[in-house]
């Protein structure tokens, strides 16, 4: 099989959990997340893009320094082994453009993400979630707070979205 997260994904029906070495997930569908973020923008304003980014940015530092432990995993290692789940688990087609550790700088380009497409046309980025997770990483990795700015958006017109990651 050519996704190594589904061939190694169990089902334990006791509980309905999915499980990936022993961590839950879920499947959802973006309009479903997409939904949330809208309900919430037209309470909070430009205020619920953080609502998502927070919930990502603790869902990929507790992933990244799970898998970092199971896989014994480099840095570099971790923030590939993160771009080919997050591709594997249908977050678009994610790319490592850049990853240099010495100046603190992650780059990351998503084609096709399923949450821009599900939102439709934007004046700003809406992939918060995607943004959140590699901050998560790269905060871990920097062990310093991190920046996150989606710099390109397939919602904003753009081919595919950018997300930039740097310390303060």
């Amino acid at each position: 099989m050519d996704n190594s997260i589904l061939a190694d994904l169990t089902f334990d029906p006791a509980r309905g959990a999915l499980l990936y070495n022993d961590v839950r997930y879920l499947l959802i569908r973006p309009e479903t997340l997409i939904a949330f973020q809208k309900a919430a923008e037209e309470k909070l304003g430009a205020g619920a893009d953080e609502l998502l980014y927070a919930g990502g940015f603790t869902g990929g530092s507790l992933s990244a320094n799970k898998y970092r432990e199971v896989f014994k995993l480099t840095d570099a290692q971790s923030v590939e082994f993160m771009a080919k789940m997050g591709t594997e688990i249908g977050w678009g087609k994610l790319t490592v453009a850049k990853f240099d550790a010495a100046n603190r700088e992650l780059v990351l380009v998503v084609e096709n993400s399923p949450f821009a497409a599900a939102y439709g046309k934007s004046e700003r980025g809406v992939c918060h979630l995607v943004r959140g997770v590699f901050a998560g990483l790269a905060s871990g990795i920097f062990s310093r707070a991190v920046e996150a700015r989606e710099e390109e958006c397939l919602a904003m017109g753009n081919p595919c979205c950018k997300i930039l990651i740097r310390c303060h």
